[in-house]
């Protein structure tokens, strides 16, 4: 098999490893395959996004309300980041907490990242190129995230890795609230009934 996934401390968050087949040449590996995928994640995606950053940007966290609702199949193309997803749903026994892997070029890592997760990653080369796969179409009205730096919530950015660069917000990421006071649709299953 050319895919293994392994669940992570949030098992609803999985890291997927990737086969590449190499040689002189360079190599060939398949980044995505849905017969693949579909025991595993029950969600089918719809749109693909690419970005490009500088060392220290830190982009998140974010996160779109239903009904919109998005999960992601995140990796790098090139350079390193350390990816980040945060449980948001109400009443979950794991709300607010997080986990992390790094991705890069040369793990060939992905990351799934379900609806009722927030997601958000710090550029750790000097340029990274992520691309991510998400399960619904980026919807304005349900855009939503909070502060990458909430307390409450205390996701460690590895920024020592950085080597003395601060951290680069967008002029959107640098206002949001802390994830109590954002807006957020999410409730847990179990919490709805």
């Amino acid at each position: 098999m050319n895919f293994s996934f392994t669940r992570l401390e949030l098992p609803e968050v999985i890291l997927v490893d990737v086969k590449a087949f190499g040689d002189a040449r360079g190599f060939f590996m398949e980044s995505y395959k849905q017969s693949a995928f579909d025991e595993i994640i029950l969600e089918q995606f719809v749109q693909d996004n690419h970005s490009r950053s500088a060392k220290g940007v830190l982009r998140g966290l974010h996160f779109q309300n239903p009904p919109f609702a998005q999960g992601k199949l995140v990796r790098v193309v090139r350079g390193r980041i350390l990816d980040v997803a945060v449980d948001i749903r109400k009443g979950s026994p794991n709300y607010g907490k997080w986990v992390s892997a790094e991705l890069s070029e040369e793990n060939r890592q992905m990351l799934y990242v379900p609806t009722g997760f927030a997601h958000g990653f710090l550029t750790l080369s000097d340029i990274a190129d992520v691309m991510y796969k998400t399960t619904a179409e980026y919807a304005p009205d349900c855009d939503s995230g909070f502060a990458w730096d909430d307390p409450a919530v205390g996701v460690d950015w590895q920024l020592e890795q950085l080597e003395g660069v601060s951290p680069q917000l967008s002029g959107k990421d640098d206002v949001l609230p802390p994830l109590a006071e954002a807006k957020n649709d999410f409730v847990y299953p179990e919490a709805a009934s």
